[in-house]
């Protein structure tokens, strides 16, 4: 086990190398690092800007083990890395943070959601689905609309179908593959907000400014922050965020969404254990952005500023949209980060641009 916190010239070990990827890669090398991505597509966006990948899937034995074997610590950018993936690095005495834990955590939405009621992070009511029986009965006590989603995977709006008629519930089963499922609550809210928050090895808490988000078709489209709130209200997302973290005894970066529910409540939605979108701004909005938090956080290094020195909107470029490059990059006030991803299918994230307000 190396000694922390880990000097420049160190190696950070990415599984996952997509765009999170690829820019926590941008941000370990801004402070002297090294990165190995583990992928299993060839040339993904993340190996174009790291110094090695190893292309294989993510329960590869042998692809683990030299990971392992070339890095002084790993992490992931998302959270479909099997979990127990980060528990045979874990075990072969690799450095992995944030640990198998908090993956396995976030990996299951009923253990999710328990998980979060019990340290007081409040969420909609819900109920296990297992059964087109089990659902019925969920139904008679949550209520009507509901939304089911699978336990497992699932995100931008994928694995999930609202139900609004008790006679549509066998249909909506069937939508979701008749997977294991969790049936919420539907929630009257005001407006969906998200919170960055990061722990370090040593426990210190840094929580960014409060997001308000805007989706469109189960897709993230704007993040404006700082979101105008009450200080009492980034208060009670702070005390949240903490009650999570340490919970979790959790390293790195974590995007929690939330929604406003009127009144002062929040309620939480769900948690991504890893930097997340919602958190882009914070690359033209503070001093120290979540993807270098994040590397901060997992190499041993003390956290650093969260506050924020500019507003910032951030919009997702999704599929042909990444085109519009050439008019975004002449906007005196916006900042474009293009994903290098080769193929614009229709609603896939190519890039986002930052636009100072």
């Amino acid at each position: 086990m190396p000694d922390l916190p880990l000097p420049p010239g160190s190696t950070l070990g990415i599984l996952g190398g997509g765009q999170l990827g690829r820019m926590l890669a941008q941000a370990a090398e801004r402070l002297g690092f090294d990165v190995v991505i583990l992928d299993p597509q060839p040339d993904c966006p993340a190996a174009r800007v790291s110094r090695a990948q190893i292309t294989a899937p993510y329960d590869d034995p042998d692809a683990l083990q030299a990971l392992g074997r070339l890095c002084d610590v790993v992490t992931f950018e998302f959270e479909n890395v099997p979990a127990a993936s980060v528990e045979t690095l874990a075990e072969a005495g690799a450095l992995v943070a944030p640990g198998p834990t908090a993956l396995a955590v976030a990996q299951d939405r009923v253990d999710e959601k328990t998980y979060l009621n019990a340290v007081g992070a409040p969420t909609v009511d819900f109920a296990a689905v297992t059964t087109l029986d089990d659902l019925t009965a969920a139904i008679d006590r949550l209520g009507l609309p509901a939304l089911l989603k699978t336990r497992r995977e699932g995100y931008d709006g994928k694995g999930q179908v609202w139900i609004r008629d008790a006679a549509d519930a066998q249909a909506a089963f069937d939508a979701i593959g008749r997977r294991p499922a969790v049936l919420e609550a539907a929630a009257v809210f005001n407006r969906e907000l998200s919170v960055i928050a990061a722990r370090g090895r040593d426990g210190a808490v840094a929580v960014y400014p409060l997001g308000d988000n805007v989706h469109q078709n189960g897709v993230l489209k704007t993040t404006t922050a700082p979101a105008a709130v009450d200080p009492a209200t980034q208060g009670r997302a702070e005390a949240i965020a903490a009650a999570v973290l340490d919970g979790l005894d959790y390293i790195g970066v974590m995007g929690i969404e939330l929604f406003d529910m009127g009144s002062g409540e929040l309620l939480v939605n769900e948690v991504a254990p890893r930097v997340h979108n919602t958190g882009h701004w914070t690359q033209d909005g503070c001093v120290c952005d979540q993807f270098e938090q994040h590397v901060r956080a997992v190499v041993g290094w003390p956290l650093g500023p969260s506050n924020a020195h500019a507003r910032i909107e951030m919009t997702n470029l999704l599929g042909d949209e990444v085109e519009q490059w050439r008019t975004l990059a002449a906007e005196p006030n916006a900042r474009l980060h293009l994903y290098g991803k080769h193929d614009a299918r229709p609603g896939r994230k190519m890039a986002h641009v930052n636009r100072i307000l």
